[in-house]
Parts: structure tokens; C-alpha cells; sequence
């Protein structure tokens, strides 16, 4: 799995569509290996990202959970500690 990925559920406030948007972007080019499509490919890639999108924010928007949300700020920090540990 890509190390590049974030979790967008149960985050306050919620994920935004541009977040959505780039997720699914990262993910098609994941499956597809292309970063950016050739002329011939490019229909067929912007479609599976705006079905990938279409797919993602309809996962997000059904699933539950009892959990408090989480706060970003928060976590980017955690983030950031992680990191400084991983690389000095």
C-alpha cells in the first residue's frame, strides 16, 4: 500500500471534495503506473478518477462509527513526531 494515502473518515471538520478529488487521483495513478496519461490514455484516466471520486465520497458519506472524530491539527502533529523519529 502506498505510504501517501490518508485516512479521510472520521476527521472534524470532514474530508473536503479537493481531498477526495486527490485521493482518487493518487489511487488511479497507482493502478495505472501513468503520472500523467498520454493523449490516447487520458480520457479513460480522468473518467476512472471521476468514478473512483464518485465512489470514495459515497463510502465516506455511508459509513458509521461511535468514535469521536478526530481533530487534523492533531494528527499532523503526531504525523510530524513520527517522522522526526523515523529521520532524526
Amino acid at each position: 500500500m502506498c505510504r501517501n494515502i490518508k485516512t479521510l473518515f472520521n476527521f472534524e471538520p470532514p474530508a473536503t471534495e479537493d481531498e477526495i478529488h486527490a485521493s482518487a487521483l493518487q489511487f488511479v495513478r497507482k493502478l495505472s503506473g501513468f503520472n500523467k496519461p498520454s493523449q490516447s490514455n487520458e480520457a479513460a484516466f480522468n473518467l476512472a478518477v471521476t468514478e473512483v471520486s464518485n465512489a470514495a465520497r459515497k463510502l465516506l458519506i455511508s459509513l458509521q462509527t461511535t468514535a469521536p472524530a478526530r481533530d487534523r491539527e492533531v494528527e499532523a502533529e503526531k504525523a510530524k513526531e513520527r517522522s522526526r523519529l523515523r529521520f532524526g
